[in-house]
């Protein structure tokens, strides 16, 4: 399925499916959104950078037919899921960290609440615990009401993944065209790229950048000397593409440091560093640069509109969020 249909039929959807909203689970699973920040509180002591896997998966999952949990499906005999998918495969990781959130709720809450909408609060619950002002202190950062109420898909698509995902090598200009598809603008890409404010990534997404740019032979020109010499230390060639490097200066925190890096020509991914040198994409990475306020204010409307992609296909809730529960399609109604 191409690109472009995906999105018109999110789209479609999007006009007909049953409304989403907060609080969803107020009468069905009242302590449903707690038991998500208990569970991602303690992965993120265990492992911090886990935190940062946890955000990413939902821009992997809504964006490849809608926001329903797709991309925790294991495979099966019969269907090549999409976490093997190109940009998923060494890639997304801590799926155990949904497994767990799952397992609690199914004791609190048995059937109720969707693989789908725990993406969607984990992901909130990641951003807000992991945000530190520029005094150093705990600020809860930008924390937001999710919207809920979505149902977990009976299958998935590696092949829409691949064809859906955009490379790191991708270039601004493809990002724009890929966004607009999803009805987000050019203010959401930049602000939703500032995920890349926590966490990190492999060598093999950057090597054709320190050494071979465009076929060029040589090294993205864009990069900063000292940092380029850094990286090249870090990912020599030939050497191990699975070595991880930090996305930014402060790849523990969510802050705006992603984008003084960018306008310093310090961004690890090509698509990240494009972002700046695209005329388009220049002027929200300034201001981002400059005001940490907007850019969360901007990153959380862009979260909330790439939460509200719905494939309008039939679903249900799973009570394994690697399984389906039935092969045979079931279309569920939810009671609140």
């Amino acid at each position: 399925m191409s690109p472009l249909f995906t999105a018109f039929l999110l789209l479609a959807a999007m006009a007909s499916a049953a409304p989403l909203r907060p609080e969803f689970y107020f009468r069905t699973c009242p302590e449903a959104e707690l038991i998500v920040r208990k569970v991602m509180r303690k992965a993120m002591i265990r492992e911090p950078r886990s935190v940062a896997s946890v955000m990413r998966f939902q821009f992997h999952d809504c964006f490849v037919n809608g926001c329903d949990a797709s991309v925790l499906l294991d495979d099966t005999s019969t269907m090549l899921g999409e976490k093997l998918a190109l940009s998923n495969i060494n890639s997304l990781r801590s799926y155990e960290v949904i497994d767990e959130i799952k397992e609690k709720l199914e004791k609190v809450c048995p059937g109720t609440v969707s693989c789908a909408d725990i993406i969607v609060m984990a992901a909130r619950d990641a951003v807000a615990l992991v945000t530190i002002d520029h005094a150093g202190s705990h600020t809860g950062g930008p924390d937001w009401k999710v919207k809920l109420g979505r149902q977990d898909s009976l299958t998935a698509s590696q092949e829409d993944s691949n064809n859906i995902m955009p490379s790191p090598r991708a270039n601004a200009s493809l990002l724009i065209d890929l966004f607009a598809r999803f009805n987000l603008s050019i203010k959401d890409l930049v602000a939703l790229s500032g995920s890349h404010s926590i966490g990190q990534a492999r060598c093999f997404s950057i090597v054709f950048r320190l050494y071979n740019q465009s076929g060029t032979g040589k090294p993205d020109p864009t990069i900063e000397p000292r940092y380029r010499q850094k990286l090249n230390e870090l990912c020599p060639l030939g050497g191990d593409g699975n070595v991880t490097g930090d996305l930014d200066a402060t790849p523990t925190t969510f802050d705006n440091v992603y984008f003084e890096d960018l306008v310093a020509g310090r961004g690890f991914l090509n698509s990240d560093q494009t972002l700046f040198t695209f005329p388009q994409t220049s002027e929200y990475v300034r201001l981002f640069s400059k005001d940490q306020h907007a850019f969360f204010k901007a990153f959380v409307e862009g979260m909330i509109k790439m939460g509200d992609l719905q494939s309008g296909r039939p679903g249900e809730i799973r009570t394994n969020c690697r399984v389906v529960n039935s092969r045979r399609p079931v279309d569920v109604h939810f009671e609140s």
